[in-house]
């Protein structure tokens, strides 16, 4: 009778375990087909999409951790190593990603300033002489904030392994704590495309950091074999790379939209200043400066909304940590 009890109660933690990690993979694969959804032209390495991806991992790291409790696993052993290298991991690489956008912040600023210039004052061509050295100012610190973001970028980004994998799940390694190592294999492979996407479009994008160079997945092997290896997620990873590639711009630099409308907007108001100095006649501007006030407005907003959520994520890393820790 115990025997049969406990062969029951093995019975149960082995189902409450696998449907765990089905749940887990098929959360996975949903966000995945969001995003896909979410990127189009319109879009391409904006803020928006870019707070989806990272609403995305944060989300992924919520629900690896959740599983640690789900999988019952055992206390101190090899998974926690690899469970705290991977989170670790993202720690840095987050943290790359603030210092790349607090160095946006004194080129927001001194954008700003341009359009001060010209509040409630007539162009005259001292006011014009002063808007243009404010412009020149704020493309050096454009040009500054690149080559500083790409410091960062192989100074801090390159050693970690960001590597998207062809892996399939079934291999027997991945069976070990439950299952939860190839749950954490999971986590990892996908987070590293979903933190290249952010690096590309926050830090600096270059051949070596392209998302064209990640290896290429064969969708249909996987689509073939999805129901017996559970690798759904692994198709809906290769869409969205697929998707991001095809619009990705074939130029280094900080890919991010925001920033790059900003410099046109400058590049559109410089024209149009030098065009018209040294004429008497009066010329509307308005328009230009109204556009270049706004662009530098939604990157400033984009700039602040982001960062609160990359706080809110280094406050869950650590309180996840410790609970782990304390185990």
């Amino acid at each position: 009778m115990f025997h049969q009890h406990m062969m029951k109660s093995s019975s149960s933690t082995t189902t409450s375990s696998s449907s765990s990690l089905n749940n887990f993979y098929s959360s996975l694969t949903h966000s995945l087909d969001d995003l896909y959804g979410a990127f189009d032209s319109q879009n391409i390495m904006s803020f928006h999409f870019l707070q989806l991806v990272l609403a995305s991992l944060q989300s992924f790291y919520s629900e690896i951790t959740l599983l640690v409790h789900k999988l019952h696993l055992p206390i101190g052993e090899k998974w926690l190593d690899e469970y705290m290298d991977e989170s670790a991991r993202l720690w840095e690489v987050c943290h790359v990603l603030k210092s790349s956008i607090s160095n946006m912040e004194i080129y927001c600023s001194m954008g700003a300033n341009i359009t001060s210039i010209l509040e409630n004052r007539d162009l005259s061509p001292q006011i014009s002489r002063e808007v243009l050295t404010a412009i020149n100012r704020c493309q050096r610190e454009s040009v500054r904030l690149e080559e500083e973001n790409k410091s960062l970028g192989e100074t801090r980004i390159k050693p970690l392994t960001m590597k998207f994998e062809e892996t399939n799940l079934i291999h027997s390694k991945f069976n070990g704590f439950n299952g939860f190592r190839g749950a954490l294999y999971a986590f990892k492979n996908i987070s590293s495309l979903l933190l290249k996407i952010m690096v590309n479009g926050l830090v600096y994008c270059s051949n070596e950091t392209s998302l064209s160079n990640l290896p290429h997945i064969n969708t249909t092997s996987y689509s073939e074999n999805r129901a017996i290896f559970r690798t759904d997620f692994m198709v809906s990873a290769a869409r969205l790379n697929e998707r991001v590639n095809e619009r990705e711009d074939e130029q280094d630099g900080v890919l991010l939209k925001e920033f790059r409308e900003t410099m046109n907007s400058m590049d559109e108001l410089k024209r149009e200043l030098e065009r018209i100095r040294g004429f008497e006649t009066k010329c509307d501007i308005s328009g230009r400066v109204e556009n270049l006030k706004n662009c530098f407005g939604g990157f400033q907003c984009g700039i602040e909304n982001t960062i609160v959520q990359l706080d809110d994520f280094f406050d869950e890393i650590v309180e996840s940590r410790k609970k782990l820790l304390e185990l």
